[in-house]
């Protein structure tokens, strides 16, 4: 198995994560910007990252990786049983993906520094409107690490990177759950040099 990853993409950070929490040996291939290599270009007709590749099965949206991730190796489990929880998970990773994501390839691509401060404002809002669920279990709506938290984690590592603070008296709940997400050996094995590098521990 190849993953195709860029060291500061998030939606290949959360890839990385879930091989991560599985113990998955794989060959993770450093994918630059704007340095695609022929291998990619001939197997992803998006030129996309991350794209993995299982023998002939080659997959290029990191939801569908994720997922498959989860059902090719099934232990530990990254998602439950019961049909409706795993379409609120569902639900719970689009959200995420819709409004957090797009946040961060906005805030990204910005060349003007107050539409991206606006940006990032809107980013930290839109997190601590969450900020209740994050009280009603250990990780997000689960007392078990799933692909939810695995779609959270880069997102708030990225926080200080952008210098969005989490205020510390209404944002405790979600500092208080990144610690706990953080300081797993998972977590910490998924990051690249440049993602460490991002924040300290």
């Amino acid at each position: 198995m190849t993953l195709f990853s860029a060291p500061t993409d998030p939606w290949s950070h959360r890839a990385r994560i879930v091989l991560a929490e599985k113990g998955i040996g794989i060959d993770i291939v450093n994918v630059e910007p704007g340095r695609l290599p022929e291998d990619l270009l001939d197997l992803n007709p998006y030129h996309s990252v991350p794209t993995l590749v299982d023998r002939d099965l080659v997959l290029y949206d990191s939801r569908v990786i994720i997922e498959y991730l989860d059902e090719r190796f099934p232990h530990p489990p990254l998602m439950p049983v019961d049909p409706v929880t795993r379409a609120q998970f569902r639900l719970a990773m689009y959200r995420i993906e819709r409004d957090w994501y797009r946040l961060l390839q906005q805030i990204e691509r910005e060349p003007d520094k107050k539409q991206a401060l606006k940006h990032k404002k809107v980013l930290r809002d839109t997190i601590l409107q969450s900020v209740e669920l994050f009280k009603v279990k250990p990780y997000f709506l689960s007392d078990e690490f799933s692909l939810v938290d695995a779609t959270i984690a880069p997102v708030l590592w990225r926080l200080p990177h952008y210098e969005i603070d989490l205020p510390r008296d209404s944002g405790q709940p979600i500092v208080k759950y990144a610690s706990l997400v953080f300081s797993r050996h998972g977590f910490r094995d998924s990051l690249s040099d440049v993602e460490q590098e991002m924040r300290a521990f």
